[in-house]
C-alpha cells in the first residue's frame, strides 16, 4: 500500500467514482477537488496504482476539528484501511480541544470500535429531506 498526504496528482474523477461506489452520489470532481484543497489534512491510500481509500479533515486551527469523507472502496473494506485513514487523521488533530465526525448511516459501530463515543448534545440542521431521514434520530 502507498500512502499520500497531498492532493497533488490526485485524479478527481476516480475520487468521485469512489464516492459513488459507497453510495455518496451527486459529487462533482471539480467540487471535490476544491473541498479537498481547502482541507487541513488529507490521506489517500493506493493499492499499486489503484486508489482504494481516502479521508480528510476540516478545522479552525485551534479548537474545533472534524473528520470528513472517510471512504474505503468496496472490495477493500474489512482490511484495516478505514482504521488507517481514521487513525492517521485523528493523530493530526491531537492538539485540538474538540474533535468530531458524522458517521455514514450504518457505520457508527466502526467508529465506536476505534474508541469514538456518541455525543449527548450533537444537533444537525437538515438541508434536505434525505439528510433528515438519514441523520435525524426519531
Amino acid at each position: 500500500m502507498k500512502f499520500l498526504f497531498t492532493t497533488q496528482s490526485t485524479d478527481w474523477e476516480v475520487v468521485a467514482s469512489l464516492f459513488e461506489q459507497v453510495g455518496w452520489t451527486g459529487r462533482r470532481p471539480d467540487e471535490i477537488r476544491s473541498a479537498f484543497e481547502k482541507s487541513s489534512h488529507v490521506i489517500f491510500i493506493y493499492d499499486a496504482d489503484e486508489l482504494v481509500a481516502f479521508g480528510r479533515t476540516m478545522d479552525d486551527g485551534q479548537y474545533y476539528a472534524l473528520l470528513v469523507d472517510v471512504v474505503v472502496k468496496p472490495g477493500h473494506q474489512q482490511l484495516g484501511l478505514g482504521r488507517e485513514v481514521v487513525n492517521h487523521l485523528r493523530s493530526k488533530l491531537a492538539c485540538y480541544k474538540f474533535i468530531t465526525l458524522t458517521a455514514a448511516p450504518g457505520k457508527e459501530d466502526f467508529y465506536l470500535k476505534l474508541g469514538w463515543q456518541r455525543q449527548a448534545t450533537a444537533l444537525i440542521w437538515p438541508v434536505s429531506e434525505e439528510q433528515r431521514k438519514l441523520h435525524v434520530a426519531s
